[in-house]
């Protein structure tokens, strides 16, 4: 397929905004979906990015927003339910209305991002509502492509740079969940891989596993950003009731860093089954290799970076 353009729903987030880099790098034209233009302010430097302003939930919209577009990009998701929006409406309803916009409209490719571990019979309404979304994105009869990917890490992620936080504030760490496995793989990764599938016949009716190439259990997630930002620190893990009661309470604080549903779906182990798609032509990058850059503004190493560059030398 000749893909010449594509739009982006979702482009202001934290995989979108990797996303739109890429794919304005490439050389595609670019469309950023957003109900808040002002958002996307940072992308408007990217030379053939275009940002457009609508609610790609009102079905009346998508028209005037997939008008004149070769390809979609669905990454819109919540990871909690709340203010207005509800797994079911994100994760279901949602991809209904573009992949039916998208036939209307004559897309030739759609891109769909669901979550490892996503089944009908998942322990979390997130993991199960994630692939109900999947049979919504492919409903229409659009050539699709689903990816799957593991916990993603990058400089702005809502992940480790929340583990960083803990290990500031507290001399233990009490954790939910600390046996759970995850197989981080980097933003940039996710968004290349994508750019690579857009035209590319061998990924239509595909899902992809996407993951890094090490596995970690949340303890180890937790001892390695205190080992990179110079915390070290003690992780207890919390038996189940403990573990229920932590998220129950994290549920209710501002932020909602953990839920009783995210609690849930850590049940399911979130680690690829196989290696890395040969068909996107490279291989993950490992997270020793990205996080300590971006987390070393809390080692006293880069504090006298910082004062030898205010110091001129």
């Amino acid at each position: 397929m000749d893909i010449q353009s594509v739009c982006i729903f979702g482009g202001c987030g934290f995989v979108g905004r990797s996303l739109a880099e890429a794919a304005a790098t490439g050389s595609l034209r670019v469309r950023v979906v957003t109900r808040q233009p002002m958002r996307a302010r940072s992308l408007t430097v990217l030379p053939t990015l275009e940002v457009a302003a609508g609610d790609p939930n009102d079905a009346a919209q998508l028209p005037r927003l997939l008008d004149d577009m070769d390809a979609a990009v669905n990454l819109v998701g919540v990871l909690h339910a709340g203010g207005g929006a509800t797994f079911r409406s994100a994760h279901v309803e949602l991809p209904r209305k573009i992949a039916e916009a998208c036939r209307a409209a004559g897309v030739r490719h759609l891109l769909h991002m669901s979550a490892l571990g996503a089944s009908r019979d998942a322990p979390s309404e997130y993991l199960r509502t994630k692939a109900e979304g999947e049979e919504a994105a492919r409903s229409a009869g659009v050539p699709c492509t689903i990816f799957r990917p593991s916990v993603i890490f990058g400089e702005n992620d809502k992940f480790l740079n929340v583990f960083a936080q803990l290990v500031r504030w507290f001399p233990v760490v009490p954790l939910a969940g600390a046996a759970a496995r995850f197989q981080p793989v980097w933003v940039e990764d996710v968004a290349r891989a994508m750019v690579a599938a857009l035209g590319d016949h061998r990924t239509v009716g595909q899902a992809y596993e996407l993951c890094g190439p090490a596995v970690f259990t949340l303890a180890d997630l937790v001892r390695a950003v205190g080992d990179m930002t110079g915390h070290r620190r003690a992780v207890v893990g919390l038996p189940g009731p403990l573990a229920q009661m932590q998220a129950f309470m994290l549920e209710h604080l501002p932020g909602k860093m953990m839920t009783r549903d995210n609690l849930r779906s850590m049940q399911v182990d979130n680690v690829c089954a196989g290696p890395f798609p040969d068909v996107f032509g490279f291989q993950p990058t490992p997270l020793e290799a990205v996080v300590p850059q971006y987390l070393a503004h809390d080692t006293l190493r880069d504090r006298y970076d910082r004062y030898r560059h205010y110091a001129g030398r």
